[in-house]
């Protein structure tokens, strides 16, 4: 029982799921082409969706202090390697993080 308080496995699944879902919908390139209000308008809807998967993650698993810090590292990581900058990918991450309480 008290090792199953350092398992994260699952965690940090969804937090490259979460990371990739993310990168896979949101394309750096085209921020810039559409205008400020389309971006807005796509980023809002896109964390609607990523806030939705969040809530169904909690509900289905126990999280703990040690698993939302696996899990909000290993999403920050994920993004940093798919090449987002880094004050972007901390506010991403503190988002993460605010949702996860």
């Amino acid at each position: 029982m008290f090792f199953d308080w350092f398992d994260a496995g699952k965690s940090k699944e969804f937090g490259i799921a979460l990371a990739n879902f993310y990168a896979e919908r949101e394309k750096k390139t085209e921020s810039g082409n559409k205008g400020k209000k389309e971006f807005e308008r796509r980023q809002k809807e896109l964390l609607l969706k990523m806030e939705q998967k969040v809530a169904e993650f909690k509900l289905q698993n126990k999280l703990n202090v040690y698993k939302k810090a696996q899990l909000g590292n290993v999403f920050k990581w994920q993004l940093l390697e798919v090449g987002y900058t880094d004050q972007y990918v901390d506010d991403l991450t503190q988002w993460l993080m605010h949702h996860l309480k």
